[in-house]
């Protein structure tokens, strides 16, 4: 999503001026990334404020299959045995190095070992920024890394669950139903299983711009009402600490990605009754970037019997960052109290 800034307070003018500077290349993002750093765990948000004693963190860089060096990290409790392993797929325009750094050192504390990425073409990995030729091969990327996370010794008696935001819960549902009986549990928030009326241009605008994709797929051009940009952050304090998610995808989306994802959340609508994993669905009421009626409609027609939706009242669409302190807070005991559940209920067996 696009967010507007002018002077940041509290920043420096170089930090400005790397915010502000071409991210399209991933050694960009990179050096942005070691600058800012330090000062992201020091902003006063309450996902910074979680303690992370007895947390173990690795980053790595691994070149996948395609050739892409592909960025990584891992949380892992250290004074308490592991009660499972949540796999995280971020949301469009998003990194696991920012905001998730507090949600992953919660659920660590809570004796859950966590591995995320980022997707090729954001963050921290090789790709043009916020560029996806292909949602397919995106998903066979975060399979491909996830698969060699659970091959491992120590991991694969563990009960295993997905943990996906807005279009990584489109993500995670797809992998699912490349690896019906891989997973032991998903829990999505504001997952993009349909985008809101809201986000999708007028049918002639759309259809020029399909038109124009073919040819220019790279081209930063997709049109973004100002009423959906103010509707990622709820609480006002929290928008202007957006800045320093230095890595966030900032510009209007590329007309390729956004044609893959309005194409993958056609194909998602088509299949929900496939979805056979013990669910938690999560979303805010008053989200217009995913429609809540598609989480709705994701809950009814899951064939699985044990599932669970969870509506915030007023809440917007980033449940995790964005919200109150205590909509945050509620949110995520909300995920804890249900991998809880059922990583004893996997441990039994």
């Amino acid at each position: 999503m696009l967010i507007e800034m002018g002077e940041i307070e509290g920043m420096s003018e170089e930090l400005q001026n790397i915010y502000l500077s071409n991210m399209d290349e991933a050694p960009a993002r990179r050096l942005a990334r070691e600058a800012f750093k330090d000062i992201q765990l020091a902003i006063d948000h309450c996902l910074f404020q979680l303690p992370a004693d007895g947390v173990k963190m690795e980053e790595i860089y691994e070149v996948n299959s395609r050739g892409l060096k592909v960025f990584s990290k891992s949380w892992i409790p250290e004074k308490s045995p592991m009660k499972g392993i949540v796999y995280y797929c971020h949301g469009y325009a998003d990194t696991c190095t920012f905001y998730f750094e507090g949600v992953a050192r919660k659920l660590a504390s809570s004796g859950f070992g966590v591995f995320a990425l980022d997707y090729p073409g954001f963050g921290l990995s090789d790709g043009l920024h916020g560029y996806i030729p292909s949602f397919e091969n995106l998903v066979n990327d975060v399979i491909e890394h996830f698969s060699k996370i659970k091959e491992q010794v120590e991991y694969q008696n563990l009960p295993s669950f997905l943990l996906g935001e807005s279009m990584g819960g489109a993500i995670a549902l797809n992998i699912h139903f490349k690896q019906p009986t891989a997973w032991d549990g998903a829990a999505l928030i504001a997952p993009l299983c349909k985008f809101a009326e809201d986000m999708i241009p007028h049918w002639l605008v759309k259809q020029i711009l399909i038109g124009v994709a073919k040819v220019l797929p790279k081209t930063k051009l997709v049109p973004q009402k100002e009423e959906v940009k103010e509707n990622i952050y709820r609480d006002a304090r929290k928008r202007e600490l957006a800045p320093y998610n230095v890595l966030f995808y900032k510009d209007k989306p590329r007309l390729g990605t956004a044609l893959e994802l309005l194409k993958a959340t056609q194909e998602l609508e088509q299949r929900l009754e496939e979805v056979s994993l013990p669910l938690l669905v999560m979303h805010g009421e008053a989200d217009i970037i995913t429609d809540p009626s598609a989480s709705k409609a994701l809950y009814q027609k899951a064939k699985v019997k044990d599932k669970k939706l969870c509506l915030y009242k007023d809440a917007f669409h980033t449940l995790l960052e964005g919200e109150p302190d205590e909509t945050i807070f509620h949110v995520l005991d909300d995920i804890i109290s249900w991998l809880d559940d059922h990583s004893s209920t996997k441990n039994k067996v």
